[in-house]
């Protein structure tokens, strides 16, 4: 099989037939083996029995349902794990995608040797306060924080070899750094293309300003997780070695003043410095615990389970 081609959905009964149909127009129009899987997340709306009635007429389209809501990174997760074409696209399933972009974004990664193509909605046809701002600003944070150069981390249409999405954990929200996840995992080849962005079509968006907030807090998580993920002590080590080394010094300054220099002054507990000593001590012996901690915890950890629960498998 050359494509799998996953869309994770919410609530988007108005707009999955079209798009199947378009999608299934440009993969026979350039004689593709492909398969479409459909994760839907818990929607409340017909998704699934369209689904469903896609399948009975094209054994290409396959179906995940959950029992509820989880998130897209967790649909992604399930699409990837059932996902076998030799590349695999993600795109969403409001139309503001255009499976037109597939072929080429196919010959990129199968005849060019990317591990990953990313798409770049250069010109967009949100809301400029509501998303274009706030998108400019995550996406340059997220360059410098992680040193993967894409202009829109957060765009759906992308694509990449199967054993990249075989190799990374997406869990959490980290489907927008799906990217620097592979990168950590030594997937280095990355690249962009300019993609066609869309005005959505039907409904309204699924998302609102708190993905921006999320996404950084994320971007957060990542970058520790990039940087000390697997030697914690690192950082919380040479930090509380740190602070542990001030409050030390303060201590033995506080000790030679009242022993040698002035013997009948205040009291060492009535000085300010007594407790920036105590305070940096306590703070540093915690911060090297934690390290120390978290280096158990690197080594002892297990493959946690999914963070989902599938309610129905269409058509596997």
């Amino acid at each position: 099989m050359q494509l799998s081609i996953v869309i994770p959905l919410l609530n988007e009964e108005e707009s999955l037939k079209e798009l199947h149909d378009w999608i299934a127009e440009v993969m026979q129009s350039n004689r593709f083996l492909y398969e479409i899987i459909f994760i839907d997340d818990g929607s409340s709306d017909r998704s699934w029995s369209i689904i469903e009635e896609l399948s009975s007429n094209n054994t290409n389209v396959k179906g995940i349902r959950f029992l509820k809501n989880f998130g897209k990174s967790q649909a992604l997760h399930a699409g990837f794990k059932a996902a076998q074409g030799e590349v695999v696209i993600t795109m969403d399933a409001d139309l503001q995608d255009n499976p037109e972009e597939i072929p080429e974004l196919y010959s990129l990664v199968a005849n060019q040797g990317f591990d990953i193509i990313s798409g770049w909605k250069k010109k967009r046809y949100d809301s400029v306060l509501a998303k274009n701002l706030p998108s400019k600003l995550f996406n340059w944070a997220a360059r410098k924080t992680s040193g993967v150069q894409l202009h829109d981390f957060n765009c759906g249409l992308k694509a990449y070899k199967n054993n990249v999405i075989k190799t990374i954990e997406v869990s959490g929200e980290m489907h927008r750094y799906i990217p620097v996840l592979a990168k950590n995992a030594g997937f280095s080849n990355i690249g962009e293309k300019i993609v066609q962005h869309q005005a959505r079509k039907y409904g309204t968006t699924k998302f609102g300003m708190e993905r921006f907030i999320n996404g950084f807090l994320d971007l957060v998580t990542i970058w520790f997780v990039s940087k000390f993920g697997r030697r914690p002590m690192h950082l919380f080590g040479a930090l509380g070695v740190l602070m542990f080394f001030v409050g030390f010094a303060f201590s033995v300054y506080l000790g030679v003043d009242k022993l040698f220099i002035n013997k009948t002054g205040r009291l060492i507990t009535e000085r300010p410095q007594f407790y920036i000593a105590l305070t940096s001590m306590i703070l540093g012996t915690q911060l090297f615990l934690a390290g120390f901690i978290g280096e158990i915890m690197v080594r002892t950890k297990k493959s946690s389970s999914e963070a989902y629960q599938v309610d129905s498998f269409l058509n596997f």
